[in-house]
């Protein structure tokens, strides 16, 4: 499980937010006269892109007034917003008001802009939403009422409670049409007012130029932690390696490295809707999982800790925001492997290394914490072990015991007083 989450957690975390693969024609990297501005809004609406949003809307905003810039467009493949209302409302205002032309696009193929995010997209200039993608299910609205008109007119109340396509979009008034004018990102921008195309101009210097942006590789990790699934697994992941760190004799890797998914999981988190009792009996399961670990015997706790491991995955999100079913399953698999299989191995080759021996318990004394009849669990120094004693010696639960051997993973006990005697020693 370790191993699978980490690998899937940092492809996921380098991975660069979905962007259009279409070309728009002239494209550049540098400030022109008559440039567009893309900006690629993908993943849920949080708190990192929303800041990417206001940022280069400001900026573009003041090269407006230089005429360097004609129009921002927001390229968008979102499944909602998880921004608090004060930070929704501040962005809405910011792309209503705006002097500058703000376009949305829901593309390419197969996106959606759903929930706050469609509501985004209606508060736009001008929209297009692209064959095979989707917009609507916004369900309760997100924006004060009186301060802003309904997003898409009189076809907000359809909108509600479902998502359309296209081709509807299009009936209603809010896609621009026909489906093949909105279907392709350089098709699309010739809807933009001031734009002007190769196919209008033979003068290059003439034509508008487009430039892309993305999220910059930092906000990158943090805008995909944000995410169900990666946040749900760093998490998990991270409490699993500092687990196995306690019972491991290495240098602190898996430590160090269980701390970091920790801390990026916890922000994931955070910024998601989450229920902090879901998330508490997560941290439960994996304390639950370390008192059966320490006795390299999986039965009650590792039981009651699987029980909340799952629970605490299957309510851990809230308010619509879901993880896929997927991700879930891998999870649970994982720790039941984590705690029947894995931890159980490592144990097992740490207490068989010759260099980490247990000698110094030889001579020990400490309780039964149940019958060893020969075998049961015993407490030496208020920690439990597995335990066997000669079968002419049964110890009773409470009774106090000595340790006068190892024998791999399970100590070799006698009572106090009276324990049996080899027949050779006579």
């Amino acid at each position: 499980m370790v191993l699978g989450v980490v690998l899937f957690g940092l492809s996921s975390a380098v991975a660069s937010p979905a962007s259009s693969s279409t070309s728009v024609p002239a494209q550049s990297t540098n400030d022109s006269d008559g440039q567009i501005r893309i900006l690629t809004v993908s993943g849920l609406l949080d708190p990192v892109m929303a800041d990417f949003i206001k940022t280069e809307l400001k900026r573009a905003e003041d090269d407006a007034v230089n005429g360097n810039v004609i129009a921002l467009v927001l390229a968008i493949d979102s499944k909602g917003s998880v921004l608090d209302d004060d930070e929704f409302i501040e962005l809405a205002e910011l792309i209503a008001t705006s002097p500058l032309q703000i376009v949305g696009w829901v593309g390419p193929s197969g996106s959606v802009a759903l929930g706050g995010s469609a509501e985004l997209v209606g508060l736009t200039d001008l929209v297009g939403i692209s064959a095979g993608s989707r917009v609507g299910d916004i369900g309760e609205s997100r924006l004060p009422e009186g301060a802003f008109e309904p997003v898409f007119g009189d076809a907000t109340d359809r909108l509600m409670n479902v998502s359309i396509e296209a081709e509807e979009a299009i009936e209603l008034g809010i896609s621009v049409g026909p489906i093949e004018r909105a279907s392709v990102l350089r098709d699309f921008v010739n809807e933009i007012e001031g734009y002007r195309s190769p196919a209008f101009s033979d003068d290059a210097s003439q034509l508008t130029q487009a430039q892309f942006l993305n999220l910059p590789i930092t906000s990158q990790l943090f805008h995909t932690v944000a995410s169900p699934e990666v946040s749900y697994l760093f998490f998990v992941g991270g409490l699993s390696l500092l687990v196995f760190e306690l019972f491991t004799a290495g240098v602190g890797v898996a430590g160090v490295i269980g701390a970091f998914m920790l801390v990026l999981g916890s922000f994931g988190l955070d910024v998601l809707p989450t229920r902090w009792w879901a998330i508490g009996l997560l941290i439960l399961s994996m304390l639950a999982i370390a008192v059966d670990i320490q006795t390299n015997v999986p039965r009650l706790y590792s039981a009651v800790g699987m029980v909340l491991f799952i629970l605490g995955t299957w309510f851990l999100f809230r308010d619509g925001v879901s993880m896929s079913w997927i991700t879930g399953l891998f999870g649970i698999v994982g720790a039941v492997l984590y705690v029947y299989t894995g931890m159980p191995s490592m144990v097992r080759t740490r207490f068989s290394t010759p260099t980490i021996g247990r000698k110094w318990m030889i001579g020990q004394t400490g309780t039964a914490k149940t019958s060893v009849d020969p075998v049961g669990t015993v407490m030496i120094d208020d920690t439990p072990w597995r335990a066997t004693t000669n079968r002419a010696t049964p110890i009773s639960d409470g009774d106090t015991v000595r340790v006068v051997g190892i024998d791999r993973l399970r100590l070799l006990v006698e009572p106090e007083s009276g324990g049996a005697r080899d027949y050779r020693e006579r």
